[in-house]
This record gives C-alpha cells, structure tokens and sequence, in this order.
C-alpha cells in the first residue's frame, strides 16, 4: 500500500536523516567464513590480526565544554571480530562509538576504519559500516515492509529483507503492513537493527541492540550477530548484558570516566576480578595449608569454619583434588565458583550491574 500522500517523504529526505544505517554496497558477497569459536570452549582467543585492522581508534577525545566524555581512549578491532564496549552510564560509551562513525567530530585523536577516515571518506565509509544507534526514528505514516524496501534501494548488493525480517522477529508485522508508529518499542529496536544490516556492511556497530527484547528475541539476535561475523563481517557491540557478551565478544572493553580501564577476552578479565577460579570443599582430615599454596595453580588459601577455600587458575581443581589424594585426603562437597565479567565489571568500576549500565 502506497503511503499516503499527507506523510509521504521524499527519498532525499529518508538518506539524510538515517545516514547512520548505510551499509557497504558490494559487487560479490563475502566469501564464507569457518564458524566462531563458541561460549562451550574454555577460553575464547582474541581474533588475531593479519590485516589492518578494521576499527583503529588512537588517543581519541571529546569534551562538552567542562565534561570530558570521552579521555584518550585508544583501542583496534581485528577483521571479524566481534569487540564488546561495557560501562557505566555516562562512561563514554556511546561517544566513543559515534565519533568512531563520524556522527561526532573528536576534539583529538585519529579513527580509522578498514583505513578510511571516517570524515575525509564519509562516503566511503558509509557503503562499509551499518551503524545501529541506542535512540532513532523513523516518520511514524511508513510501512515496516515500505521502510525495508526502501533502505534496499540504497545498495548494489542488499541483503535478504525476508531473512532479517525473519531472524528479527519481525516478520508478522510486514506482512500486516504495520506502521512504525504502532510498532512497540522492542519492535523499532530490532526494526533499527534490520536496517543496520540491510546493506551487508562490512562493520556493524550495534548500540544496545537487544534492549527491550524478550529472553527468545535475544538469542535470535544473537544467533543473527553471530552468523553476520561468520560471514566476514566486523561487530562492535555496545551492551549492558554481561550474558551478552560473554557469549558473543572475543574481546571486551570496559570503558569508565571516559578511559579504557580495561581491554581483554572476557574470561581473562574475569580470571582477573578474583584471581581466577575458586574452589570450596570440606577436607577428609586436617592438613598443612602449605600443601596446596605451593602448587602453581593457586593463589591464595582461606579457611572458613571446616570449609577449605582455594583461589588461583588454570586447572585449579584438577591440580587441588590430586594433590590431596597423593596425601590420602579427600575433598568433600567440592564447590567451584569461577569469576565471571561482572565480577570484573563490578571490580574495575566501583558499580554494581544492577541499573548502573545503559
């Protein structure tokens, strides 16, 4: 169905506004890549490097006359990688990303993706980068399908509107022929998505891009992200989820006031917040602490009541549970806590999870 003339807008009109969304336009689609490493694996390893990266960000800052929001924040993203950005609200996240896609000029400091100058090359950059922002709209009169259509026009090569339609959730609404006015807020969220991808770009920043999604929706957008990477494409993902990005990054920044206050592989920055693994368990008979604290794996012995408490990484438990039974212990009611992000999260900020990142 047409859209009807009184809200009708002209194509130069929609381009202009949502520029944020513009993806590559290729002539050949991205050879197939071999699937990811997955959350089941010990440890993931960052991507390595063999190509100029395709996100290279150096001293970057950005002041809004006496607040400083973002303060020399310098970090790469590997080709296909997925990179995660975590921190507070008001840490700087969302600028960084933003000056990073050239919406906002830096008062310091270089960007550069896959090369380009995310200014000198604004329109080269736009054909390569989809960029899916924490807060956007669209005229409230067009059709789900109507919008979709149109940002195809915009590329040579667009990806399958009914697949991300489908992977989305979305679907139904574009074959009711919605609007976008009576779509809910989770809907427009994963809509914004959609149109971050319809391009095929070859980096996709994602701001939050599952806030307001429902536990099934997100792992579908998950599952989206991840075969989006498989297929060559890079991710910056900017989330408050710490499930999230345990799952999908392979590396993580955790940005507060401003600074990188730490970059790694999730699981080493968890192994960081409270020295790695612990494990609690009730010895057969008692023994002397130097047993254990001198094996490499551990880091530290408490004792609590009867309950033994042993801290330190690698094959922790393995390495503790042998060792006893060398000495003719056993361990009783074996207990192992491993550090998780938002232990880092909570160590390295000062803040709790709970409402404290947006």
């Amino acid at each position: 169905m047409a859209v009807p003339e009184t809200t009708a807008i002209s194509r130069q009109q929609i381009t202009a506004a949502s520029a944020v969304h513009r993806g590559p336009a290729q002539t050949a689609k991205q050879p197939a890549r071999q699937p990811a490493q997955t959350a089941k694996q010990a440890a993931r390893q960052p991507a390595q490097p063999t190509r100029p990266p395709a996100v290279e960000i150096a001293r970057l800052r950005k002041a809004y006359g006496p607040l400083v929001a973002v303060d020399d924040v310098s970090l790469t993203v590997a080709e296909g990688e997925i990179f995660g950005i975590l921190g507070p609200n008001g840490a700087g996240k969302t600028t960084t990303v933003e000056c990073a896609t050239g919406l906002r000029t830096p008062d310091a400091g270089t960007v550069r993706l896959l090369g380009l100058d995310p200014h000198a090359d604004r329109d080269r950059v736009h054909e390569i980068v989809g960029v899916q922002l924490q807060a956007g709209a669209l005229p409230a009169k067009l059709r789900v399908g109507e919008i979709l259509t149109m940002y195809r026009s915009f590329y040579r090569d667009p990806a399958d509107a009914g697949d991300l339609l489908e992977a989305l959730g979305l679907a139904a609404a574009a074959r009711r022929g919605d609007y976008y006015g009576s779509l809910s807020g989770g809907q427009k969220q994963r809509l914004s998505v959609a149109l971050a991808l319809i391009g095929r770009p070859r980096i996709a920043v994602l701001d939050e891009m599952t806030t307001g999604l429902d536990p099934r929706a997100r792992r579908d957008a998950w599952a989206l992200v991840e075969a989006i990477r498989d297929r060559g494409a890079t991710i910056v993902l900017v989330t408050h989820f710490m499930e999230e990005a345990e799952r999908l990054c392979d590396r993580v920044a955790l940005i507060d006031r401003g600074r990188v206050a730490a970059l790694d592989t999730p699981a080493r920055l968890a192994a960081q917040a409270r020295g790695g693994k612990t494990v609690r368990f009730v010895p057969s008979a008692p023994f002397d602490d130097r047993l254990l604290t001198e094996l490499p794996e551990v880091a530290r012995l408490d004792r609590e009541g009867q309950q033994v408490v042993v801290t330190g990484t690698g094959e922790l438990v393995n390495a503790v549970i042998m060792t006893l039974a060398a000495a003719g212990l056993t361990a009783r009611g074996v207990q192992l806590d491993s550090s998780s992000l938002e232990d880092a999260f909570v160590r390295l900020t000062g803040q709790p999870v709970e409402g404290a990142i947006a």
